[in-house]
C-alpha cells in the first residue's frame, strides 16, 4: 500500500447499499478513504471530479453494467485499476470483464479474505516506478518481438489469467517471468511447474498440498504449489500434459480461488494469478477431447503468442551476442567474435529449437573455436542449400565420418520429437531406445537440456 500522507483514494460503485456499506467499511478499516456510487451516471460524474486509485464496480447496475464503466475508465481513465464485482456462478461474466482489461473479479457472496488481498495488489500498480526486470529481458528489436514487449506491459497490470503459446524453445518461460517482475505481485514467489514431469498419483498432493497422515508416508503438513505461490504467480508449463481428472480439480481451485489440501475436510482460500503455456495446440486437444474445454476457456483468457525464432532474423546476431556473452561469463573463457559468415549460416538456420538451440549451439561453437574467432565451420550446421533440400544432412565426405554420423544421430532425434510432440518417453519408444539413453543423447548432442525440451 503506498506510504504517504494522504491516503489512496477508492471509488465503489454497486447499487445494493448493504454491499456498498461493507465495502466502504473495508476499505476504511484498510486506511484508505472511499467514494460510493449507486449507479453509472453517479460513477462517471465523479471519476471527472476526483482521481482515483482503484476502482470496485458490480456488474449489474440501474443503468448500465460494470462493462460500460470498464471501459469507459480504460478510455478515459486508462491506468486506473477495475474490479468488477459478479453474481455467484458467472464465470462468462467474470471472463468478460478481464478479456475488456479488468484487474481482476469478485465473486457474490464478498470473501473479505479474497477483497483484501485484491485491494493491495491493485494499489500496488501505482506504486512501481521504472522497468527493473531483476536481469530479465527479451533480446531484439524487430516488430515482433517488440509486440510481444508491448503485449507483456499490458497483461503485467492485469491479473487475468494468461495462456502462452509457442514451439519449445520459444522463450514462454522468460515471458511468464517477465510478466510476474512487472505486476503488481513482483514481491510475491513465481513457481513455475512443469505438468509432465508429475507423476499422476502424486499431482494432488503437489498442487495442493497434504495433511499429516493423508496417506502413508504422510508425517507432517506440506503445502502444494498453490499456497507456495500465494500473493504471486503460478505458472503452468506443459499444462497440456495435465491428466482429465486433475484438470477438473484445478479448474475449481482457479474458479473458486480455495483448494483443499489431501486429507482435510476445509478449503483454504488462495490468492494466486495462474499463467500457463504449452507448445502443443490445446484449441485442438479441446476438440479431440483430451482438454477441459471449461479449462481451456479460463486458462486461456488472453494469450501471449510467442514467436519462433525463423520468424524474427533480424534479431539473430544481437541474440546471438547475448548469448555469446552469458556464456562466457558463465564459463569464465574469453569472449570470441562471430565471423559474418557464421552469422550468416546463423540467420538461414531454420532452428526448430528456437533460442534454446541457438543457446546450445553457441555453447558447443564455444568449445570448438580458436578462442578469438567463432568461424561458420565451428556452428557444425548443415549448409543452408542442403538444409532447405528437407534431408537435412550434409553430404558424406562433405565433413569427417564422426561428424556426419551425429548429424544422422540429431536429425532422427529431431525427427522423433516432432512426430511426437516433443514427448520425450513416446520419442524413445519409436527411435528404439530406453528413455535414459535418448536424455544422454540430447545432452551430448546439445540438443535439449535434461529436464525439459519445452
Amino acid at each position: 500500500m503506498p506510504k504517504s500522507s494522504t491516503p489512496p483514494l477508492c471509488l465503489v460503485v454497486d447499487d445494493e447499499a448493504d454491499i456498498r456499506e461493507l465495502l466502504v467499511m473495508t476499505l476504511e478499516r484498510m486506511d484508505l478513504r472511499v467514494h460510493a456510487a449507486g449507479n453509472l451516471t453517479e460513477a462517471r460524474q465523479l471519476l471527472e471530479q476526483q482521481h482515483y486509485a482503484l476502482c470496485l464496480t458490480d456488474m449489474r447496475l440501474p443503468d448500465g453494467d460494470g462493462l460500460e464503466l470498464l471501459r469507459h475508465i480504460n478510455q478515459q481513465h486508462p491506468g486506473l485499476p477495475v474490479a468488477v464485482i459478479t453474481a455467484f456462478g458467472s464465470t462468462d461474466n467474470a471472463v468478460a470483464a478481464l478479456k475488456a482489461g479488468a484487474f481482476d473479479y469478485l465473486a457474490k457472496p464478498i470473501s473479505l479474505k479474497q477483497l483484501r488481498p485484491l485491494i493491495q495488489s491493485a494499489l500496488k500498480l501505482s506504486e512501481r516506478h521504472g522497468d527493473a526486470e531483476h536481469g530479465l529481458a527479451l533480446t531484439g528489436r524487430s516488430p515482433r518481438i517488440e509486440q510481444v514487449r508491448a503485449m507483456i506491459q499490458k497483461l503485467a497490470r492485469s491479473q487475468a489469467p494468461v495462456y502462452i503459446s509457442g514451439e519449445s524453445g520459444s522463450g514462454k518461460e522468460l515471458a511468464a517471468r517477465l510478466i510476474h517482475v512487472h505486476s503488481s505481485r513482483s514481491d510475491g514467489p513465481f513457481v513455475p511447474v512443469n505438468c509432465g514431469a508429475i507423476p499422476e498419483n502424486l499431482m494432488e498432493s503437489e498442487f495442493f498440498g497434504y495433511r499429516k497422515g493423508a496417506f502413508t508416508g504422510a508425517q507432517q503438513d506440506k503445502i502444494g504449489f498453490f499456497q507456495a505461490a500465494s500473493g504471486g504467480t503460478l505458472f503452468l508449463d506443459e499444462v497440456a500434459d495435465l491428466p482429465l481428472q486433475m484438470q477438473v480439480k484445478l479448474l475449481r481451485a482457479i474458479q473458486e480461488k480455495k483448494v483443499r489440501m489431501v486429507g482435510s475436510t476445509a478449503e483454504d482460500a488462495v490468492d494466486v494469478r495462474i499463467l500457463s503455456a504449452t507448445h502443443r495446440n490445446l484449441a485442438e486437444m479441446m476438440e479431440a477431447g483430451l482438454f477441459r474445454q471449461d479449462l481451456y476457456y479460463r486458462l486461456n483468457v488472453i494469450e501471449l503468442k510467442m514467436p519462433a525464432l525463423r520468424e524474427m532474423p533480424e534479431d539473430i546476431p544481437l541474440l546471438a551476442a547475448t548469448l555469446l556473452a552469458r556464456l562466457c561469463d558463465t564459463s569464465g573463457v574469453r569472449h570470441p567474435e562471430l565471423s559474418s559468415e557464421a552469422i550468416d549460416l546463423l540467420r538461414r538456420h531454420h532452428f526448430p529449437g528456437n533460442v534454446r538451440e541457438l543457446e546450445n549451439i553457441l555453447e558447443r561453437a564455444l568449445a570448438l573455436c580458436d578462442g578469438v574467432r567463432i568461424e561458420a565451420g565451428d556452428l557444425l550446421l548443415d549448409s543452408p542449400q542442403v538444409t532447405g533440400s528437407g534431408s537435412g544432412l550434409a553430404a558424406p565426405g562433405d565433413i569427417p565420418l564422426p561428424e556426419f554420423l551425429e548429424h544422422i544421430e540429431k536429425q532422427a532425434i529431431l525427427d522423433a520429437l516432432e512426430k511426437s510432440g516433443q514427448n520425450k518417453t513416446a520419442a524413445a519408444k519409436l527411435l528404439g531406445v530406453s528413455f535414459r539413453a535418448l536424455r544422454y543423447r540430447l545432452a551430448k548432442l546439445g540438443l535439449g537440456r535434461d529436464d525439459d525440451l519445452s
